[in-house]
């Protein structure tokens, strides 16, 4: 049986530890989290944003639906005990840790026009290009790209439906825990979100650590939340009965 994993002031047993590294301001990072595993995302020194995409790693046509995720769960602002759908209602994701408290589901990510008109003329690196590289590694494309995850920013939504950015979400060793509920295909990009108000590109380095957790229980918070995570946990575990 495996043994609880974390210590009381969040730090993972190095012995879990499968994968851990640093992930500058600007670059990206992909990989395969199996089933089971545990992806950390750490906010080193108060991060300007961070973009992520996900996918069924053996059936990549099955990926990551930001508006079921947001929908089924009546909130566009994820954190602990919400799970990340994908488009043919199984989970991906449970978020089963977060320190953070701030990431949407609703702004999208960097481009290189939105980051000459913020930062003017240069090659500042933006997440639309670092997913396209990514995706690229894993014989995908263009036409993979959907709405994104953001984590480590916050927006609100004002009467009139334009967002807002909210400062403060700036938290240095803040972490949020995605436990693999299928072997997902996960790309990071860690480039300033779309609307953080800085006119210096400054973005931070994250740091990603993939860990061998435990199995969930049998009251687990994301596995119980609603009749809805229910169907979805059913439907993805059915993938693997066999």
């Amino acid at each position: 049986m495996v043994q609880l994993s974390i210590d009381k002031n969040s730090q993972i047993d190095s012995g879990f530890v499968l994968i851990e590294e640093t992930v500058p301001g600007g670059a990206y990072w992909s990989g395969v989290i199996k089933r089971g595993n545990t992806l950390r995302i750490t906010d080193l020194e108060g991060s300007r944003g961070v973009s992520m995409l996900c996918y069924n790693a053996d059936n990549a046509i099955e990926r990551f639906n930001a508006a079921d995720t947001a929908k089924i769960q009546f909130n566009a602002f994820p954190t602990q005990g919400k799970v990340l759908y994908t488009d043919m209602g199984r989970i991906l994701f449970s978020i089963v840790q977060d320190t953070s408290g701030c990431h949407d589901l609703l702004a999208g990510c960097s481009n290189a026009i939105s980051n000459s008109k913020k930062y003017g003329p240069g090659d500042w690196k933006n997440s639309r290009d670092n997913f396209l590289k990514a995706l690229t590694r894993w014989g995908l494309g263009k036409k993979d790209i959907m709405p994104n995850l953001n984590l480590f920013t916050r927006i609100a939504v004002k009467p009139d439906g334009t967002m807002e950015f909210r400062e403060g979400c700036e938290k240095p060793g803040s972490f949020i825990d995605l436990r693999a509920e299928m072997n997902v295909l996960t790309i990071i990009s860690n480039c300033p979100h779309i609307l953080h108000p800085n006119p210096i590109y400054d973005p931070k380095p994250i740091q990603i650590q993939i860990w061998k957790s435990p199995a969930p229980a049998a009251d687990d918070l994301c596995r119980t939340a609603n009749p809805e995570a229910v169907r979805g946990f059913t439907n993805t575990d059915a993938l693997f009965l066999q």
